[in-house]
């Protein structure tokens, strides 16, 4: 029979490790997770110190260093050092790890300064013993990670209880109960039933309802009561990406979005933008004078293009630059975008499109706050990926405008730039736009800035 077939049936189908079982391979595993970081520490510190002359250690040393143990056993465990997930997620084992080592460690020494013992303590034992001690801590928790997963695989005890929906394919390797063939109901009147539904989740750690939309809230009400993860599929609200949910006057609300920065993080953007801005206007001010006389003397029209582009908040604003074709060519909705053989720009245009000094007046964007200098690079309303818009490319397009758009960016460094005849050259950039929008920082926007200068002539630019 298979798993499904046992679960209408009202049978739990249970994983090769039995819940009893990991619950108590979790406890035995969380205590030889212990046991291996004290010896950890007390072999690296004391091997540091044998190395010091043994005879002049004292033994108030040796004492402090066993009080140091329990101090991290105590700090270790404040921290979930010793959760069940740091059994089998090397990255938040070593990062609870190295949070408590570095806690006991300032303990220790602040009580030392206290105690104006600092100068009997062997500086050199002492950082060996720290690099020592923490390479045999990083080392045996990877391994232990490594062990764990590969010998019990995921830790948690999960049961997915199926109330007369289909039950998604991603299940069929859980432990299922079929809740109208078992006789399990979300009756808030019966104790007795609610019994009954603690009795089977008792030894769980989590639990996931496959419910018709119509038992949703009787099932959400019950499982506030367990004493365990509970979660409900709503494959309704999947389009709507929600990012957490809000209560206020009553009213419960799905968030789903807010702005990538804060406003401290604005302020800090902005200051960027001023303090670079500012002096490379000043400094540029001769190159930008040649410029426009050489625009005007290679052919008639005005100096600068300006164009709509979309802003932050799918806010339309006019962005500028040196024009670089011919007036009577030129595509106010950038319908046609430029190509290497562009017979529409000008001699002088060429030049300053292939060393990007075109886009040197976005200075002046940048200074009214209408840019940034890193960002998502501003689209002309009518660009196309090959024969369509870019928006209809892919629908998170207009995610990328929560953020002001920028003269350069991570998909320009990456070198997205130049014509997009493919949907391919506007997912590319839309990836990298989100990608810096997520992982937002001050020193990536500098860094950025930097590497800009090393793609200011690339052989997509023309």
């Amino acid at each position: 029979m298979t798993k499904i077939d046992l679960a209408i049936q009202g049978v739990p189908v249970r994983t090769p490790l039995a819940k009893a079982a990991r619950r108590n391979a979790k406890i035995w595993l969380c205590l030889w997770l212990m046991a291996a970081d004290a010896v950890a520490l007390a072999f690296g510190f004391a091997v540091a110190l044998v190395v010091e002359e043994p005879r002049t250690i004292s033994d108030g040393l040796w004492t402090a260093m066993a009080g140091a143990l329990f101090v991290h056993a105590a700090i270790a465990f404040q921290n979930q050092a010793y959760n069940p997930r740091c059994l089998t997620k090397p990255s938040k084992s070593c990062r609870q790890a190295l949070l408590s080592f570095a806690t006991t460690l300032l303990v220790f020494l602040l009580v030392a300064f206290s105690l104006k013992v600092t100068g009997k303590v062997p500086r050199f034992a002492l950082g060996m013993g720290m690099v020592t001690a923490l390479t045999l801590l990083i080392s045996q928790r990877l391994l232990i990670c490594h062990v764990v997963s590969k010998t019990f695989g995921k830790l948690t005890a999960e049961l997915v209880i199926v109330d007369g929906a289909n039950l998604p394919n991603a299940y069929l390797n859980r432990e299922i109960v079929d809740a109208r063939a078992s006789g399990l109901r979300t009756d808030l009147d019966d104790p007795y039933m609610l019994d009954r539904l603690g009795t089977v989740l008792q030894d769980y750690d989590r639990v996931v309802i496959v419910c018709t939309p119509d038992h949703k809230a009787e099932w959400a009400r019950a499982l506030k009561g367990v004493n365990i993860v509970g979660e409900i599929v709503m494959p309704e609200i999947a389009e709507l990406g929600p990012l957490t949910t809000r209560q206020r006057d009553g009213v419960t609300t799905v968030v789903v979005s807010w702005g990538p920065l804060n406003r401290a993080n604005r302020v800090k953007k902005r200051a960027l933008d001023l303090a670079v801005t500012i002096p490379a206007l000043l400094m540029l001010l001769p190159v930008l004078v040649m410029v426009a006389i050489a625009i005007k003397l290679d052919s008639p029209g005005p100096i600068f293009f300006r164009q709509e582009r979309m802003g932050r908040g799918n806010r339309i604003f006019q962005i500028l630059k040196f024009r670089s074709m011919r007036v009577e060519s030129s595509d106010a909705t950038g319908a046609r975008s430029a190509s290497r053989d562009d017979d529409r720009i000008t001699k002088v245009g060429r030049l300053i499109r292939m060393t990007s000094i075109d886009e040197l007046p976005q200075l002046i964007n940048v200074l009214f706050g209408e840019m940034s200098l890193v960002g998502p690079r501003p689209h002309a309303l009518g660009s196309t990926a090959g024969d369509e818009l870019f928006w209809r490319v892919d629908r998170q397009y207009w995610h990328r405008h929560a953020l002001k758009p920028g003269i350069t960016g991570l998909a320009q460094i990456r070198g997205f730039r130049g014509a997009t005849n493919t949907r391919r050259d506007i997912i590319d950039r839309l990836e990298a736009d989100l990608e810096y929008q997520h992982g937002w920082s001050l020193v990536r926007d500098i860094s950025i800035l930097v590497r800009t200068a090393q793609v200011l002539m690339h052989h997509n630019a023309y």
